[in-house]
């Protein structure tokens, strides 16, 4: 049988073009092939570095600054040289409950009202230490309280104003905290009448201890939008101010 031009033409075709045909379909799975390993790939160095994250974020957390600690010891130790042991009592078991709760916490955001809880065990210990020295006034709106905030926050800020602007100032002492309640946000405020930050920077603050670069830290692994601010007050000491952007967290991630 003889085989004519438009046959023959055909088949030179299908010959050559079927081939190359497949040829690209391999090409386009291979490459198909390529991209999903990157994905992949892409979501594990997402995933690890979220753990990196958290994991930074955890040991941030769990700073315990050993300045705190000494002191609430010296503090008992004059208590029981003083034979005052029902204030001892009082400032071990509050020792106790602020050490509970330091270690319980786990979550990366928790209740304003749970963090001003653990705020005034530390508190506490500090109004045995100054006695009638220490006035502490508290201006906490109700409805910020709902909100979530960094655990340990309010106390590291509370902590900082304590070591670095009212420790060392003779005389009355006094310490204003205050919570508001915003559309967007929450903002804090830590406002102490102590020896005042005198002609250092921001940056300065920053480097200064570790209770505001820890505070800093932690809310810039959070949140991109919150605010971290320290400046002068008419009481020549300090203001810290914070601001918190408002987070919707699911009952079942608080439970």
């Amino acid at each position: 049988m003889l085989i004519t031009y438009e046959t023959f033409s055909l088949f030179a075709i299908f010959s050559i073009f079927v081939p190359m045909a497949g040829a690209i379909i391999l090409m386009m799975v291979l490459a198909f092939e390529k991209q999903i390993d990157s994905l992949s790939f892409e979501k594990q160095q997402v995933e690890l570095e979220n753990t990196l994250q958290e994991s930074k974020y955890m040991q941030l957390n769990q700073q315990i600054h050993p300045h705190f600690l000494f002191n609430t010891i010296n503090l008992m130790l004059g208590l029981a040289r003083l034979n005052r042991i029902d204030t001892l009592i009082k400032a071990m078991e509050t020792l106790s409950l602020f050490l509970k709760f330091k270690y319980q916490i786990k979550e990366q955001l928790i209740p304003l009202k749970e963090e001003w809880k653990y705020t005034k065990y530390y508190l506490k210990i500090q109004e045995l230490r100054f006695h009638n020295r220490l006035t502490i006034t508290e201006d906490i709106e109700e409805a910020a309280l709902e909100h979530v905030v960094p655990p340990y926050l309010l106390q590291t800020i509370v902590e900082n104003s304590f070591k670095h602007g009212l420790e060392k100032k003779p005389g009355p002492l006094t310490l204003w905290i205050k919570a508001v309640d915003g559309k967007d946000s929450i903002t804090l405020y830590v406002e102490d009448n102590g020896l005042g930050i005198g002609d250092h920077s921001f940056d300065d603050m920053m480097t200064k201890g570790q209770g505001l670069s820890n505070v800093k830290k932690r809310l810039e692994l959070l949140f991109n939008s919150a605010g971290l601010d320290i400046y002068a007050n008419e009481q020549n000491g300090a203001t810290v101010k914070i601001n918190i952007p408002k987070v919707e967290i699911k009952k079942e991630e608080q439970a």
